[in-house]
């Protein structure tokens, strides 16, 4: 039985499924998920209990993503120790993900809080969280 209040899964809708794939495949392989189904307009990417859908169906409205709008600003991952989101940060720029905040890389979330927040190409962001 998985923790109560435990992410069950995470739906991304993106306009282009291959730029996705090249970005979000990347990156979710390095924090340990793994592609469970393919189909047409998606994949679904499984960590445990949890997964990851990237889907680009009919419904999705082809508009640019916003993250400065109302609505999720971002999704965070722990992503291992300092020296693990270093090699994040220096691999990422060649699957499409820019660091954001660099002149306040690695600390932009506060002196305490080692980070990377990168930006897909559709203007996603991620969070990438060191342990202690």
């Amino acid at each position: 039985m998985p923790e109560l209040g435990a992410l069950h899964h995470l739906e991304l809708w993106v306009r282009d499924l291959a730029a996705a794939e090249t970005s979000w495949g990347w990156l979710l392989g390095q924090l340990g998920y793994r592609l469970a189904e393919r189909w047409d307009s998606g994949q679904s990417w499984r960590r445990g209990e949890a997964y990851v859908v990237l889907e680009a169906g009919l419904d999705v409205v082809d508009t640019p993503h916003d993250r400065h709008r109302p609505g999720v600003n971002h999704v965070a991952f722990h992503a291992g120790s300092p020296s693990d989101v270093d090699a994040l940060v220096r691999d990422a720029p060649s699957y499409g993900w820019t660091l954001l905040f660099a002149d306040r890389h690695p600390f932009a979330g506060g002196a305490h809080h080692y980070a990377a927040y990168l930006e897909d190409p559709a203007g996603v962001e991620v969070e990438l969280v060191a342990s202690a």
